[in-house]
């Protein structure tokens, strides 16, 4: 990745929003290593990695500003991956019980 396209910003915002589903989504794998303790203890953490997600895509948009003052290519690809990020976090704000319900519906119909 090169520096200035927003893309490390993206995927760490993304990154960050799916780990405020730690606490909600019911893996059966995840369950034999213990993931129910660390989605209790992740739980606290959910507003700051909802805030740092929110921070991480700021920094993706002031990213991709300076990139198009500096004409660098690629700019599609990040801006995709930008929006993309921007659905993925304000869907885990606005409907985060009815995300984690979908996955783990699909998750544990994919282990039966």
């Amino acid at each position: 990745m090169r520096p200035g396209t927003g893309l490390s910003a993206s995927l760490a915002a993304i990154v960050s929003s799916l780990a405020t589903m730690a606490c909600c989504v019911p893996l059966g794998f995840a369950a034999a290593i213990g993931a129910a303790g660390a989605g209790a203890f992740l739980l606290r953490f959910r507003p700051w990695f909802l805030v740092l997600s929110i921070v991480l895509i700021g920094v993706g948009f002031w990213q991709q500003h300076r990139a198009k003052q500096c004409a660098v290519k690629g700019r599609l690809v990040g801006q995709l991956l930008l929006w993309t990020a921007v659905a993925i976090v304000l869907g885990m704000i606005l409907f985060p019980q009815q995300i984690a319900g979908f996955l783990a519906d699909h998750f544990y119909r994919s282990w039966k």
